[in-house]
């Protein structure tokens, strides 16, 4: 008992230490209170779209508790099990909020369907109203507070709890839409086409946040990162960097691993390369808005280099330079040197 307390204060501990984990268990915090407001909302209204709202609130609880474990893993460091880190997890995390997403979406699909069948009653609508709409604004300003800390801090489960949170608040705005017009019309059916359209809307970005995490599990490649490398390599070149090709790059939460292959003059010895290889690494940390881990294997150059390698006073060159190979996506990812202008 008492080792737990320990275990529990400790994590607690490293909380107040980074921004990411205040911002997770801010939004737990908050996504316990809307809940609780939500379903109040529902047992006063009896409002199977409002039911809809709180269904979800109980995802969005279970999601950021889930996200706040995750971001916790992410921050340990490396070790012999996990020598990239432990930030993989947070796809995972974004992956099981995806998840949750979609289920709470079927399930008020489900129960919307049923009561546009056999009805329901509802009353008392403008009071459910006035607590979803002030709901609504929290999740707002929680939801842009999180997708704005997630990039600056390169967070996917931040920025995956965020954008949670943002269709939330969308839902919100129009189920009080809806809400007004069952009220003003006394079309009472309204209220379950309404949580239908809802449904359908929370499924759709539950699909989107589990494709996008999928996609960082199976180690699919970010283009905007690597063109952000490609870009940054191609303004700070150097003569010796004769060409640059199989360049990859995977991400592991904040951290960002690259592996690539650089052609340098064939007579170089290895403090040279070594050398250049260092100046390649300092740069990418300098440039790119990510902590990177690069792995760089040296080419040695060939005859066919010549007529676009740079190094003008080269004492071995065998053709004349005739112009410079503009690195770009296409050549750079390929593996094989760049031999054509």
């Amino acid at each position: 008992m008492f080792y737990t307390i320990n275990v529990v204060l400790l994590i607690v501990k490293h909380i107040v230490l980074t921004t990411n984990k205040r911002a997770i268990l801010l939004s737990l915090c908050a996504g316990i209170l809307l809940m609780l407001a939500k379903f109040i909302a529902f047992f006063i209204t009896n409002s199977n779209a409002i039911l809809t709202d709180a269904a979800e609130s109980i995802v969005n609880v279970l999601a950021s508790a889930f996200a706040f474990y995750s971001i916790y893993l992410a921050t340990l460091p490396k070790d012999e099990n996990h020598p990239y880190g432990h930030g993989k997890v947070e796809f995972f995390s974004a992956f099981v909020e995806g998840v949750l997403i979609a289920i709470a979406g079927i399930v008020i699909l489900i129960k919307s369907t049923y009561s546009l069948f056999y009805g329901n009653e509802v009353s008392d609508l403008y009071n459910g109203a006035i607590i979803i709409a002030g709901t609504g604004v929290v999740n707002l300003v929680m939801g842009l507070y999180l997708v704005k800390t997630g990039k600056n801090n390169k967070s996917l489960t931040l920025e995956a709890d965020g954008k949670h949170l943002l269709t939330d608040a969308i839902s919100s705005a129009g189920l009080v839409v809806g809400i007004l017009v069952i009220q003003l019309t006394q079309v009472l059916w309204l209220d379950s086409v309404i949580s239908v359209f809802i449904g359908i809307y929370v499924v759709y970005n539950g699909y989107k946040l589990t494709r996008k995490s999928v996609g960082g599990l199976m180690d699919e490649s970010n283009l905007e990162l690597v063109k952000e490398v490609v870009e940054a390599l191609q303004q700070n070149r150097q003569a010796s960097w004769i060409d640059v090709h199989n360049l990859r790059a995977q991400q592991y939460g904040a951290d960002l691993h690259i592996d690539c292959h650089i052609t340098l003059p064939y007579y170089f010895d290895l403090n040279a390369v070594h050398k250049e290889i260092s100046s390649i690494d300092a740069m990418i940390n300098q440039t790119v808005n990510n902590k990177t881990e690069l792995f760089i294997h040296a080419d040695p150059c060939l005859p066919a280099c010549c007529h676009y390698c740079k190094m003008l006073d080269c004492r071995v060159r065998q053709e004349t330079f005739t112009g410079e190979i503009k690195w770009d996506m296409d050549n750079v990812t390929k593996n094989q040197k760049h031999f054509s202008l």
